[in-house]
């Protein structure tokens, strides 16, 4: 009897381990397979065999539903004010045991910490999700799809999920907004139409191909155990802070000249516009100034609009490239640009009427 056990036992695991072999993947078994498991008893009557004896079991693989969904890469975005198809990027992968559609949803994190640190702060507009068609880690447009669902998606597949967003105007330096994908499992089989909502078996095991939802660990926008899984990701945005203050100074007068000047008619005033970037901002390139002058000044072309002068002490130096124009009474000038934590300015001269 014992050595009859031992054979037992050792059939059993040659039949596993046979359909193992055909079936085996990280999900596991297929479900919906079939596992058959046949014993074969021998025997001898009185020293001489016997016809053997053989019984059968045969059940049938549940469908366990699990997925991940992953940030794709472990930084940031970092994006400029009135940027456009700005991309975060994720992976979803069906770590179930059958193939599956999985509906896709675009998300906006509301207040709060971000992926990446900082406190949520604005809303992207514009929000689509496309699938990296070519698989090349890479959104383009032209070559990605737009979708709202992953397509059957096989067993122990991964799918690339960019979500592309705008980004609004007007954002300070280092605004945050946090952004996620949450996908669902749905039914699959039907190819290009996304499939209906999944629903897990209750009560007992049945002898059919039951469902179990097998999602234990809940992502940050959803729950345990509901077929869905979340992941965010953020942008932050990295721009120019600049400020401009204009002065003017008396230079000199027709009556005192250049000692204690007066601001009669015909006085000489120094104008001066400084443009600063704050500390620790981006550069801001092509800062155009355009400074109508009153009608009761005439601008003074002998000195000319000198452009990228500095400040020293509060007092705008003459130190800048003769670069600007006048032109109808408006002083234009560019600077080139300006990094952060710079000042530069704009200086010309004009006469009171």
């Amino acid at each position: 009897m014992k050595s009859t056990s031992r054979m037992l036992g050792a059939t059993s695991a040659l039949a596993l381990l046979a359909f193992g072999a055909t079936s085996a993947h990280a999900a596991g078994t297929t479900a919906g397979d079939t596992i058959t498991n046949e014993a074969t008893v021998s025997f001898q009557v009185g020293g001489i065999s016997q016809n053997t004896q053989t019984a059968s079991d045969t059940l049938v693989v549940d469908r366990k539903i699990n997925l991940t969904v992953a940030e794709d890469g472990t930084a940031t975005t970092v994006v400029t004010p009135g940027s456009v198809s700005q991309v975060t990027a994720f992976t979803v992968t069906n770590t179930s045991n059958a193939p599956l559609d999985f509906a896709l949803e675009g998300l906006q994190q509301t207040g709060g910490t971000a992926a990446h640190g900082g406190t949520d702060s604005f809303q992207a507009t514009n929000v689509r999700l496309f699938v990296d068609s070519d698989d090349n880690g890479i959104f383009d447009a032209g070559a990605d799809t737009l979708v709202t669902f992953l397509d059957e998606v096989a067993a122990d597949a991964t799918r690339r999920v960019f979500v592309v967003t705008d980004i609004p105007l007007g954002l300070a330096n280092g605004a945050v907004a946090g952004v996620g994908l949450r996908a669902t499992a749905r039914e699959a089989g039907t190819a290009n139409t996304q499939g209906a909502t999944l629903t897990q078996t209750t009560g007992a095991n049945t002898a059919n191909m039951d469902t179990v939802f097998a999602d234990t660990v809940a992502g940050p926008d959803d729950s345990e155990r509901d077929a869905a899984q979340s992941a965010r990701d953020d942008y932050t945005v990295a721009t120019a802070m600049l400020t401009v203050v204009k002065t003017s100074r008396i230079v000199s007068d027709p009556v005192n000249g250049t000692t204690n000047p007066k601001m009669i008619p015909g006085a000489t005033i120094e104008y001066c516009i400084a443009v600063s970037n704050a500390p620790g901002a981006s550069a801001a390139a092509s800062i155009g100034i355009n400074d109508p002058l009153p009608t009761t000044v005439t601008y003074e072309p002998s000195f000319g609009v000198k452009v990228d002068g500095t400040v020293s002490g509060g007092v705008c130096l003459a130190d800048g490239a003769t670069a600007g124009a006048e032109s109808a009474g408006t002083v234009t000038g560019t600077i080139a640009s300006l990094t952060g934590g710079e000042t530069k300015t704009v200086l010309f001269h004009a006469t009171i009427d």
